[in-house]
């Protein structure tokens, strides 16, 4: 029996996380946030203060990362055991999370604990290649997207309300960089899956790209 998976592809900032996890729970199927396991390693690459030109060094660390996920409202991942899920949003994680993406040895080595979350009754997988690189075979994709001010604020109003100091010009300019980086890297770049519904929630409420994409799994 073939086991459904769902993929919810797109750049950072969209929207991605918050709406596979509730998709995830509404459907009763298992969730794959595929960012948090390079955000992971990029936490234990700054943890170990490694050089990110020592690719050795990088592929070492990931083939020995001990991640656990426990997803329920939201998503608590820990590493060694420590829950590093307050660690995963920062920018310095994000920004290193990206640049560990592009080596393709590094994605090589994270592709087969990823392809392990493929579980019954179902996956949710939300990432930037989910439906291209790791789930190709997915029945039913999702490119998710908005535009890079609109991410912008959703992160400077998220970081604002968790007490961080944060500069909304400089959050458009990592971004920006961050779309780039994974717009042109030489493996698995940001793409949309041929056939991939496209989404731009730059206008719309979570709830209503909730419903959206709910509509492509559930009969009507």
């Amino acid at each position: 029996m073939a086991i459904p998976v769902l993929t919810i592809d797109g750049p950072s900032g969209a929207g991605k996380g918050t709406v596979s996890r509730k998709v995830a729970k509404n459907l009763g199927w298992n969730y794959l946030d595929s960012g948090s396991i390079y955000r992971s390693l990029a936490i234990a690459l700054l943890q170990k203060n490694a050089d990110l030109t020592d690719e050795d060094k990088i592929l070492e660390i990931a083939r020995t990362l001990d991640l656990a996920f426990e997803c329920n409202d939201e998503l608590t991942v820990r590493l060694t055991g420590v829950d590093i899920t307050a660690q995963l949003g920062t920018e310095a994680t994000g920004n290193v999370a990206s640049i560990v993406a592009a080596i393709p040895e590094v994605r090589q080595v994270l592709l087969q604990k990823q392809k392990d979350f493929r579980q019954l009754p179902g996956l949710v997988a939300d990432g930037r290649d989910m439906g291209t690189v790791v789930f190709p075979d997915a029945e039913i994709k999702v490119f998710l997207t908005a535009s890079a001010d609109e991410r912008a604020k959703r992160r400077y109003k998220q970081l604002i309300e968790k007490g961080i100091d944060a500069n909304i010009l400089q959050i458009t300019r990592e971004i920006e960089e961050r779309d780039c980086r994974d717009r042109e890297r030489k493996t698995a770049p940001l793409v949309q899956a041929e056939n991939a519904l496209y989404i731009d929630s730059s206008a719309m409420t979570i709830n209503d790209v909730i419903a959206q994409v709910l509509s492509l799994v559930l009969p009507r």
